[in-house]
């Protein structure tokens, strides 16, 4: 069994955007570097698009594991996020969105939130499914030099989900 981890979401700071702003992900994750697409990177880095809208994910240890962008809207937020390359593909990924999707309905008092995936990335996909994610369409998004096919889902936080059950597969 996975030991879980400790989350402390906390306001971007400039070292901890510096360090997540060198994750580097294997295989085809790498998609998901930062230095794949110098206008992602260059909001990352600059203080100014932090306030309300880019958090660090502080581990246990101190260490950033972790981060967080929302993006509020009307009556939703719509969340990005990501884990250290490390620790992706271990079975951390459940209780790190959770962490992340109480986090932002408790900032914005929402009752849905939405997030849009790389067509890929069946290991997100799957967890996001498990969280109570459905699909709602498809778009192409144009980036790291080059358009690529993303799934857009959605999820109502009034639906609740037993963690034991859905961990299991049942």
């Amino acid at each position: 069994m996975v030991r879980p981890l400790q989350y402390t979401i906390v306001p971007m700071q400039r070292d901890y955007a510096r360090t997540i702003a060198e994750w580097h992900y294997p295989a085809e994750y790498a998609f998901y570097d930062w230095s794949s697409d110098p206008a992602d990177l260059a909001e990352l880095l600059d203080a100014r698009s932090w306030p309300g809208h880019y958090y660090a994910v502080i581990g246990a240890d101190g260490t950033v594991i972790g981060f967080l962008q929302t993006i509020p809207e009307v009556d939703s937020v719509e969340i990005g996020l990501g884990l250290r390359p490390d620790l992706a593909g271990l079975g951390h990924g459940h209780d790190f969105l959770d962490a992340c999707l109480r986090f932002a309905t408790e900032q914005y008092a929402v009752a849905r939130c939405t997030l849009a995936v790389a067509a890929f990335n069946r290991r997100a996909i799957t967890v996001y499914e498990r969280a109570g994610f459905q699909a709602i369409g498809t778009f192409t998004q144009h980036t790291n030099g080059g358009k690529y096919p993303f799934i857009k889902m959605e999820r109502s936080h009034r639906e609740e989900y037993d963690t034991s059950t859905q961990l299991l597969g049942r």
